[in-house]
Protein backbone atom coordinates (compact mmCIF):
# COMPACT_ATOMS: atom_id res chain seq x y z
CA UNK A 1 0.00 0.00 0.00
CA UNK A 2 1.47 3.34 -1.02
CA UNK A 3 1.58 6.28 1.35
CA UNK A 4 -1.04 8.16 -0.65
CA UNK A 5 -3.33 5.10 -0.71
CA UNK A 6 -2.98 4.64 3.03
CA UNK A 7 -3.87 8.25 3.76
CA UNK A 8 -6.78 8.12 1.31
CA UNK A 9 -8.17 5.13 3.21
CA UNK A 10 -8.31 7.10 6.47
CA UNK A 11 -11.70 8.52 7.52
CA UNK A 12 -12.03 12.28 7.11
CA UNK A 13 -11.92 13.07 10.86
CA UNK A 14 -8.58 11.29 11.10
CA UNK A 15 -7.20 13.22 8.13
CA UNK A 16 -8.46 16.48 9.62
CA UNK A 17 -6.66 15.72 12.87
CA UNK A 18 -3.44 14.86 11.06
CA UNK A 19 -3.29 17.98 8.94
CA UNK A 20 0.22 18.21 7.49
CA UNK A 21 1.76 15.89 10.07
CA UNK A 22 3.13 12.47 9.24
CA UNK A 23 1.85 9.39 11.04
CA UNK A 24 4.64 7.76 13.01
CA UNK A 25 2.95 4.75 14.60
CA UNK A 26 -0.03 2.47 14.03
CA UNK A 27 -1.82 0.56 16.77
CA UNK A 28 -3.44 -2.64 15.45
CA UNK A 29 -6.07 -3.35 18.09
CA UNK A 30 -8.98 -5.61 18.99
CA UNK A 31 -11.35 -5.72 21.95
CA UNK A 32 -10.72 -8.65 24.29
CA UNK A 33 -13.38 -10.43 26.34
CA UNK A 34 -13.35 -7.65 28.93
CA UNK A 35 -13.68 -5.00 26.21
CA UNK A 36 -10.12 -3.73 26.70
CA UNK A 37 -7.75 -2.89 23.85
CA UNK A 38 -5.18 -5.50 22.88
CA UNK A 39 -2.96 -5.73 19.84
CA UNK A 40 0.33 -4.60 18.38
CA UNK A 41 2.03 -1.27 17.79
CA UNK A 42 4.25 -0.84 14.76
CA UNK A 43 5.84 1.92 12.70
CA UNK A 44 3.37 3.39 10.22
CA UNK A 45 5.65 2.50 7.30
CA UNK A 46 5.50 -1.15 8.39
CA UNK A 47 1.69 -0.97 8.64
CA UNK A 48 1.49 0.50 5.12
CA UNK A 49 3.30 -2.50 3.68
CA UNK A 50 0.15 -4.49 4.31
CA UNK A 51 1.80 -7.68 5.53
CA UNK A 52 -0.16 -10.23 7.51
CA UNK A 53 -0.56 -9.69 11.24
CA UNK A 54 -1.54 -12.32 13.79
CA UNK A 55 -2.57 -12.71 17.42
CA UNK A 56 -3.18 -15.97 19.30
CA UNK A 57 -6.85 -16.78 19.78
CA UNK A 58 -6.03 -17.71 23.37
CA UNK A 59 -6.34 -14.07 24.44
CA UNK A 60 -10.09 -14.71 24.39
CA UNK A 61 -9.66 -17.58 26.85
CA UNK A 62 -8.27 -15.41 29.66
CA UNK A 63 -10.08 -14.39 32.82
CA UNK A 64 -9.98 -10.81 34.12
CA UNK A 65 -7.02 -11.82 36.33
CA UNK A 66 -5.01 -13.02 33.33
CA UNK A 67 -5.38 -16.73 34.04
CA UNK A 68 -6.58 -19.09 31.34
CA UNK A 69 -9.91 -20.86 31.65
CA UNK A 70 -9.87 -24.62 31.36
CA UNK A 71 -11.98 -25.36 28.29
CA UNK A 72 -13.01 -29.00 28.29
CA UNK A 73 -13.41 -30.49 24.84
CA UNK A 74 -11.37 -27.82 23.05
CA UNK A 75 -8.34 -29.84 22.00
CA UNK A 76 -6.54 -26.88 20.44
CA UNK A 77 -6.77 -24.61 23.49
CA UNK A 78 -3.10 -24.92 24.41
CA UNK A 79 -1.79 -24.85 20.84
CA UNK A 80 -2.65 -21.13 20.83
CA UNK A 81 -3.45 -21.09 17.13
CA UNK A 82 -3.11 -17.78 15.36
CA UNK A 83 -5.95 -15.65 14.12
CA UNK A 84 -5.48 -13.31 11.19
CA UNK A 85 -5.98 -9.59 11.80
CA UNK A 86 -7.34 -7.48 8.95
CA UNK A 87 -7.57 -3.71 9.45
CA UNK A 88 -11.01 -2.14 9.28
CA UNK A 89 -9.88 1.23 7.98
CA UNK A 90 -13.30 2.78 8.62
CA UNK A 91 -12.38 2.65 12.34
CA UNK A 92 -8.99 4.38 11.99
CA UNK A 93 -8.80 7.23 14.46
CA UNK A 94 -6.36 9.31 16.43
CA UNK A 95 -4.65 8.32 19.65
CA UNK A 96 -4.33 11.97 20.72
CA UNK A 97 -2.74 11.21 24.10
CA UNK A 98 0.27 9.48 22.51
CA UNK A 99 3.64 11.26 22.41
CA UNK A 100 4.10 10.39 18.74
CA UNK A 101 1.55 10.95 15.97
CA UNK A 102 -0.35 7.68 16.33
CA UNK A 103 -3.39 6.17 14.62
CA UNK A 104 -5.33 3.27 16.15
CA UNK A 105 -7.19 0.85 13.90
CA UNK A 106 -9.65 -1.85 14.98
CA UNK A 107 -9.02 -5.14 13.19
CA UNK A 108 -11.34 -7.92 12.07
CA UNK A 109 -10.51 -11.38 13.40
CA UNK A 110 -10.66 -14.50 11.23
CA UNK A 111 -8.97 -17.87 11.07
CA UNK A 112 -6.37 -18.47 8.39
CA UNK A 113 -9.11 -19.49 5.94
CA UNK A 114 -10.99 -16.25 6.43
CA UNK A 115 -13.80 -17.54 8.68
CA UNK A 116 -14.75 -15.18 11.55
CA UNK A 117 -13.44 -16.14 14.99
CA UNK A 118 -16.72 -16.97 16.80
CA UNK A 119 -15.47 -16.08 20.30
CA UNK A 120 -14.34 -12.55 19.36
CA UNK A 121 -16.80 -10.07 20.92
CA UNK A 122 -17.02 -7.87 17.82
CA UNK A 123 -17.87 -10.95 15.77
CA UNK A 124 -20.57 -11.97 18.27
CA UNK A 125 -22.26 -8.61 17.69
CA UNK A 126 -21.82 -9.06 13.94
CA UNK A 127 -23.53 -12.44 14.19
CA UNK A 128 -26.58 -10.89 15.89
CA UNK A 129 -26.63 -8.08 13.33
CA UNK A 130 -26.66 -10.63 10.49
CA UNK A 131 -29.70 -12.33 12.02
CA UNK A 132 -31.51 -9.00 12.02
CA UNK A 133 -30.47 -8.45 8.39
CA UNK A 134 -31.86 -11.86 7.40
CA UNK A 135 -35.23 -10.72 8.76
CA UNK A 136 -35.01 -7.41 6.89
CA UNK A 137 -34.40 -5.32 10.01
CA UNK A 138 -31.73 -2.83 11.07
CA UNK A 139 -31.30 -2.21 14.82
CA UNK A 140 -30.24 1.17 16.16
CA UNK A 141 -28.73 1.86 19.59
CA UNK A 142 -27.69 4.84 21.68
CA UNK A 143 -25.62 4.24 24.84
CA UNK A 144 -25.29 6.34 27.98
CA UNK A 145 -21.90 5.97 29.67
CA UNK A 146 -21.59 6.39 33.44
CA UNK A 147 -18.23 6.31 35.20
CA UNK A 148 -16.38 7.59 38.24
CA UNK A 149 -13.34 9.78 38.58
CA UNK A 150 -11.44 8.64 41.66
CA UNK A 151 -8.37 9.46 43.67
CA UNK A 152 -5.28 7.60 42.47
CA UNK A 153 -5.38 4.21 44.17
CA UNK A 154 -2.34 1.93 44.06
CA UNK A 155 -3.25 -0.33 46.99
CA UNK A 156 -6.17 -2.72 46.42
CA UNK A 157 -6.66 -2.89 50.20
CA UNK A 158 -7.51 0.81 50.36
CA UNK A 159 -11.08 1.97 49.77
CA UNK A 160 -11.81 4.00 46.65
CA UNK A 161 -12.29 7.75 47.23
CA UNK A 162 -13.47 10.60 45.00
CA UNK A 163 -10.71 12.87 43.67
CA UNK A 164 -9.96 16.40 44.83
CA UNK A 165 -11.66 18.91 42.56
CA UNK A 166 -10.55 22.38 41.51
CA UNK A 167 -11.87 23.87 44.78
CA UNK A 168 -9.50 21.64 46.75
CA UNK A 169 -12.42 19.66 48.18
CA UNK A 170 -13.30 16.04 47.66
CA UNK A 171 -16.35 15.30 45.49
CA UNK A 172 -19.77 15.12 47.15
CA UNK A 173 -22.39 12.57 46.14
CA UNK A 174 -26.15 12.86 45.60
CA UNK A 175 -25.76 16.00 43.46
CA UNK A 176 -27.17 14.75 40.15
CA UNK A 177 -27.20 17.32 37.33
CA UNK A 178 -25.19 19.79 39.41
CA UNK A 179 -23.22 22.12 37.14
CA UNK A 180 -20.95 23.02 40.05
CA UNK A 181 -20.04 19.34 40.42
CA UNK A 182 -19.24 19.18 36.70
CA UNK A 183 -17.07 22.30 37.03
CA UNK A 184 -15.09 20.61 39.84
CA UNK A 185 -13.52 18.31 37.24
CA UNK A 186 -13.45 20.79 34.37
CA UNK A 187 -9.88 20.00 33.31
CA UNK A 188 -10.64 16.29 32.89
CA UNK A 189 -13.85 17.04 31.00
CA UNK A 190 -12.06 19.47 28.67
CA UNK A 191 -9.52 16.79 27.81
CA UNK A 192 -12.32 14.27 27.19
CA UNK A 193 -13.90 16.75 24.78
CA UNK A 194 -10.56 17.37 23.07
CA UNK A 195 -9.86 13.66 22.68
CA UNK A 196 -13.36 13.03 21.33
CA UNK A 197 -13.00 15.84 18.78
CA UNK A 198 -9.62 14.52 17.65
CA UNK A 199 -11.19 11.09 17.09
CA UNK A 200 -14.21 12.47 15.25
CA UNK A 201 -16.70 11.48 17.96
CA UNK A 202 -19.56 13.74 18.97
CA UNK A 203 -20.57 14.02 22.62
CA UNK A 204 -24.17 15.08 23.06
CA UNK A 205 -24.07 15.85 26.79
CA UNK A 206 -21.92 15.44 29.90
CA UNK A 207 -23.71 15.54 33.25
CA UNK A 208 -22.96 14.94 36.91
CA UNK A 209 -24.58 11.71 38.05
CA UNK A 210 -25.66 10.84 41.59
CA UNK A 211 -22.31 9.62 42.92
CA UNK A 212 -19.34 11.62 44.18
CA UNK A 213 -17.15 12.16 41.13
CA UNK A 214 -19.60 10.25 38.92
CA UNK A 215 -20.17 11.54 35.38
CA UNK A 216 -22.33 10.48 32.46
CA UNK A 217 -21.61 10.94 28.76
CA UNK A 218 -24.37 10.60 26.18
CA UNK A 219 -23.52 9.93 22.55
CA UNK A 220 -25.74 9.88 19.48
CA UNK A 221 -27.71 6.93 18.11
CA UNK A 222 -26.59 4.79 15.21
CA UNK A 223 -25.41 1.43 13.93
CA UNK A 224 -24.62 -0.93 16.86
CA UNK A 225 -21.17 -1.96 15.60
CA UNK A 226 -20.17 1.65 14.96
CA UNK A 227 -21.44 2.71 18.39
CA UNK A 228 -19.72 -0.24 20.11
CA UNK A 229 -16.47 0.80 18.43
CA UNK A 230 -16.98 4.31 19.80
CA UNK A 231 -17.65 3.11 23.35
CA UNK A 232 -14.55 0.92 23.08
CA UNK A 233 -12.50 3.99 22.08
CA UNK A 234 -14.23 6.23 24.63
CA UNK A 235 -13.28 4.03 27.58
CA UNK A 236 -9.62 4.31 26.72
CA UNK A 237 -9.89 8.05 26.01
CA UNK A 238 -11.60 8.76 29.34
CA UNK A 239 -8.97 6.78 31.24
CA UNK A 240 -6.19 8.70 29.49
CA UNK A 241 -7.84 12.08 30.18
CA UNK A 242 -8.16 11.18 33.87
CA UNK A 243 -4.55 10.05 34.17
CA UNK A 244 -3.37 13.27 32.51
CA UNK A 245 -5.09 15.14 35.34
CA UNK A 246 -3.83 13.03 38.22
CA UNK A 247 -6.83 10.78 38.87
CA UNK A 248 -8.32 7.48 37.78
CA UNK A 249 -11.43 6.86 35.69
CA UNK A 250 -13.16 3.61 36.54
CA UNK A 251 -16.00 1.80 34.80
CA UNK A 252 -16.41 -0.66 37.65
CA UNK A 253 -20.11 -1.21 38.33
CA UNK A 254 -19.91 -0.45 42.06
CA UNK A 255 -16.54 1.05 43.03
CA UNK A 256 -17.62 2.77 46.26
CA UNK A 257 -19.74 1.20 49.00
CA UNK A 258 -21.95 4.19 49.81
CA UNK A 259 -22.31 5.56 46.28
CA UNK A 260 -24.58 4.45 43.43
CA UNK A 261 -23.30 2.14 40.72
CA UNK A 262 -22.45 2.96 37.11
CA UNK A 263 -24.73 1.78 34.31
CA UNK A 264 -24.60 1.79 30.54
CA UNK A 265 -28.21 2.37 29.56
CA UNK A 266 -28.88 1.16 26.02
CA UNK A 267 -31.60 2.83 23.94
CA UNK A 268 -32.78 0.43 21.22
CA UNK A 269 -35.02 0.66 18.18
CA UNK A 270 -35.39 -1.32 14.96
CA UNK A 271 -35.81 -0.03 11.40
CA UNK A 272 -37.07 -1.64 8.23
CA UNK A 273 -33.86 -2.23 6.28
CA UNK A 274 -35.47 -1.23 2.96
CA UNK A 275 -37.47 1.84 3.95
CA UNK A 276 -35.40 3.07 6.88
CA UNK A 277 -38.57 3.60 8.89
CA UNK A 278 -39.15 2.26 12.37
CA UNK A 279 -40.93 -1.07 12.72
CA UNK A 280 -41.90 -0.13 16.29
CA UNK A 281 -44.70 2.27 15.27
CA UNK A 282 -47.34 2.07 12.53
CA UNK A 283 -48.42 4.88 10.21
CA UNK A 284 -50.89 6.09 12.83
CA UNK A 285 -48.04 6.34 15.35
CA UNK A 286 -49.24 3.41 17.46
CA UNK A 287 -46.86 0.74 18.82
CA UNK A 288 -46.76 -2.35 16.61
CA UNK A 289 -46.70 -6.04 17.39
CA UNK A 290 -42.97 -6.02 16.63
CA UNK A 291 -42.45 -3.38 19.31
CA UNK A 292 -44.28 -5.48 21.87
CA UNK A 293 -42.46 -8.60 20.66
CA UNK A 294 -39.10 -6.88 21.17
CA UNK A 295 -40.19 -5.73 24.62
CA UNK A 296 -41.38 -9.23 25.56
CA UNK A 297 -38.13 -10.71 24.26
CA UNK A 298 -36.23 -8.42 26.63
CA UNK A 299 -38.38 -9.50 29.57
CA UNK A 300 -38.17 -13.19 28.75
CA UNK A 301 -34.51 -13.47 27.81
CA UNK A 302 -32.46 -10.75 29.52
CA UNK A 303 -32.31 -12.77 32.78
CA UNK A 304 -30.46 -15.46 30.78
CA UNK A 305 -28.19 -12.80 29.29
CA UNK A 306 -27.51 -10.82 32.43
CA UNK A 307 -24.01 -12.30 32.76
CA UNK A 308 -23.05 -10.35 29.62
CA UNK A 309 -24.60 -7.14 30.94
CA UNK A 310 -23.27 -7.65 34.48
CA UNK A 311 -20.12 -9.71 33.87
CA UNK A 312 -18.32 -9.65 37.25
CA UNK A 313 -19.04 -10.52 40.85
CA UNK A 314 -19.00 -6.81 41.67
CA UNK A 315 -21.68 -6.11 39.04
CA UNK A 316 -24.48 -7.48 41.19
CA UNK A 317 -23.81 -4.98 43.99
CA UNK A 318 -25.33 -2.31 41.72
CA UNK A 319 -28.84 -3.78 41.67
CA UNK A 320 -30.24 -2.11 44.77
CA UNK A 321 -33.34 0.05 44.97
CA UNK A 322 -31.56 2.43 47.36
CA UNK A 323 -29.31 3.48 44.46
CA UNK A 324 -32.13 3.76 41.87
CA UNK A 325 -30.95 0.68 39.96
CA UNK A 326 -33.46 -1.78 38.47
CA UNK A 327 -34.19 -5.07 40.21
CA UNK A 328 -36.63 -6.48 37.64
CA UNK A 329 -37.60 -6.24 33.97
CA UNK A 330 -40.97 -4.55 34.18
CA UNK A 331 -41.63 -1.83 31.64
CA UNK A 332 -43.26 1.58 31.73
CA UNK A 333 -43.48 4.82 29.79
CA UNK A 334 -41.11 7.45 31.19
CA UNK A 335 -40.66 5.34 34.32
CA UNK A 336 -37.08 5.21 35.59
CA UNK A 337 -37.86 2.63 38.28
CA UNK A 338 -38.36 -0.07 35.63
CA UNK A 339 -35.64 -2.17 34.04
CA UNK A 340 -37.15 -1.38 30.64
CA UNK A 341 -38.16 2.25 30.15
CA UNK A 342 -40.00 3.72 27.17
CA UNK A 343 -38.73 7.32 26.91
CA UNK A 344 -40.91 10.21 25.78
CA UNK A 345 -40.48 10.48 22.01
CA UNK A 346 -42.14 10.89 18.66
CA UNK A 347 -43.50 7.69 17.07
CA UNK A 348 -40.49 7.53 14.71
CA UNK A 349 -38.15 7.59 17.70
CA UNK A 350 -40.08 5.01 19.76
CA UNK A 351 -37.49 2.94 21.57
CA UNK A 352 -36.79 0.64 24.51
CA UNK A 353 -34.20 1.73 27.07
CA UNK A 354 -32.44 -1.19 28.72
CA UNK A 355 -31.45 0.12 32.16
CA UNK A 356 -29.96 -3.16 33.37
CA UNK A 357 -26.52 -3.13 31.71
CA UNK A 358 -23.58 -2.08 33.87
CA UNK A 359 -20.75 0.12 32.63
CA UNK A 360 -18.30 -2.69 33.39
CA UNK A 361 -19.67 -4.70 30.47
CA UNK A 362 -17.97 -5.35 27.15
CA UNK A 363 -19.96 -2.99 24.91
CA UNK A 364 -19.94 -5.41 21.94
CA UNK A 365 -21.33 -8.22 24.07
CA UNK A 366 -23.84 -5.98 25.86
CA UNK A 367 -25.28 -4.72 22.57
CA UNK A 368 -25.30 -8.26 21.18
CA UNK A 369 -27.05 -9.64 24.27
CA UNK A 370 -29.70 -6.94 24.50
CA UNK A 371 -30.48 -7.01 20.78
CA UNK A 372 -30.52 -10.83 20.78
CA UNK A 373 -33.16 -10.83 23.51
CA UNK A 374 -35.36 -8.48 21.52
CA UNK A 375 -34.86 -10.40 18.28
CA UNK A 376 -35.98 -13.68 19.84
CA UNK A 377 -39.16 -11.99 21.05
CA UNK A 378 -39.86 -10.34 17.68
CA UNK A 379 -39.49 -13.60 15.80
CA UNK A 380 -41.72 -15.43 18.27
CA UNK A 381 -44.42 -12.75 18.29
CA UNK A 382 -44.15 -12.71 22.06
CA UNK A 383 -46.38 -10.61 24.33
CA UNK A 384 -44.96 -8.56 27.23
CA UNK A 385 -46.40 -8.35 30.69
CA UNK A 386 -48.74 -5.39 31.31
CA UNK A 387 -47.18 -1.96 31.69
CA UNK A 388 -46.29 -0.85 35.21
CA UNK A 389 -47.90 2.44 36.18
CA UNK A 390 -46.26 3.00 39.56
CA UNK A 391 -42.91 2.28 41.18
CA UNK A 392 -41.35 -0.98 40.01
CA UNK A 393 -39.01 -1.06 43.01
CA UNK A 394 -41.97 -2.24 45.07
CA UNK A 395 -42.31 -5.38 42.92
CA UNK A 396 -40.41 -8.64 43.49
CA UNK A 397 -36.81 -8.91 42.37
CA UNK A 398 -36.50 -10.79 39.07
CA UNK A 399 -32.83 -10.30 38.23
CA UNK A 400 -30.21 -12.85 39.34
CA UNK A 401 -28.52 -12.00 42.64
CA UNK A 402 -25.11 -13.33 41.61
CA UNK A 403 -22.91 -14.07 38.62
CA UNK A 404 -23.05 -17.77 39.44
CA UNK A 405 -26.85 -17.78 39.18
CA UNK A 406 -26.71 -15.72 35.97
CA UNK A 407 -24.37 -18.21 34.31
CA UNK A 408 -26.76 -21.08 35.04
CA UNK A 409 -29.53 -19.13 33.33
CA UNK A 410 -27.38 -18.57 30.24
CA UNK A 411 -26.42 -22.22 29.99
CA UNK A 412 -30.04 -23.34 30.17
CA UNK A 413 -31.51 -21.03 27.50
CA UNK A 414 -31.01 -22.78 24.13
CA UNK A 415 -32.51 -19.92 22.09
CA UNK A 416 -30.00 -17.48 23.54
CA UNK A 417 -27.07 -19.88 23.07
CA UNK A 418 -28.04 -20.46 19.45
CA UNK A 419 -28.36 -16.73 18.77
CA UNK A 420 -24.98 -15.80 20.25
CA UNK A 421 -23.19 -18.94 19.07
CA UNK A 422 -22.51 -22.16 20.96
CA UNK A 423 -18.71 -21.89 20.87
CA UNK A 424 -18.77 -18.36 22.24
CA UNK A 425 -21.16 -19.33 25.05
CA UNK A 426 -19.01 -22.35 25.98
CA UNK A 427 -15.89 -20.19 26.29
CA UNK A 428 -17.68 -17.37 28.07
CA UNK A 429 -19.24 -19.68 30.64
CA UNK A 430 -15.87 -21.31 31.38
CA UNK A 431 -14.15 -17.95 31.85
CA UNK A 432 -16.81 -16.52 34.12
CA UNK A 433 -17.14 -19.67 36.24
CA UNK A 434 -13.40 -19.60 36.84
CA UNK A 435 -13.59 -15.93 37.85
CA UNK A 436 -16.29 -16.78 40.39
CA UNK A 437 -14.13 -19.55 41.84
CA UNK A 438 -11.12 -17.23 42.05
CA UNK A 439 -13.21 -14.61 43.87
CA UNK A 440 -14.47 -17.16 46.40
CA UNK A 441 -10.88 -17.85 47.43
CA UNK A 442 -10.43 -14.24 48.61
CA UNK A 443 -11.21 -13.44 52.27
CA UNK A 444 -12.81 -9.99 52.53
CA UNK A 445 -12.33 -7.34 55.25
CA UNK A 446 -15.99 -7.85 56.25
CA UNK A 447 -15.30 -11.51 57.02
CA UNK A 448 -12.22 -10.67 59.06
CA UNK A 449 -14.02 -7.93 60.98
CA UNK A 450 -17.21 -9.79 61.82
CA UNK A 451 -16.27 -13.47 61.83
CA UNK A 452 -12.71 -13.64 63.12
CA UNK A 453 -13.58 -13.32 66.83
CA UNK A 454 -17.38 -13.56 66.82
CA UNK A 455 -18.10 -17.06 65.55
Amino acid sequence: MSSSDAYAALPQPCRDWLGDRTIEEAECIIADMAGISRGKAMPWRKFMQGGRSYLPVSIFYQTITGDYADLEGMSDQWTERDMLLTPDMTTATAAPWANDVTVQVIHDMTDLDGAPIPVAPRNVLRRVMSLYAEAGWQPVVAPELEFYLTKINTDPNEVIEPPIGRTGRRGIGRQAYSMSAVDEYQSVIEDIYDYAEAQGFEIETIIQEGGAGQLEINVGHGDPITLADQVFFFKRSIREAALKNGCFATFMAKPMQDEPGSAMHIHQSVLDAKTGRTVFADQAGKPTGLFYGFLAGQQDNLPSLISLLAPYVNSYRRYTTEDAAPINLEWGRDNRSTGLRIPISSPEALRVENRVAGMDCNCYLAFAASLAAGLIGMKAGATPRPEIEGEAYQLPRALPRSLHEALDLLKNNPAVVETLGEEFCTVYLAIKRQEVEEFLQVISPWEREHLLLNV
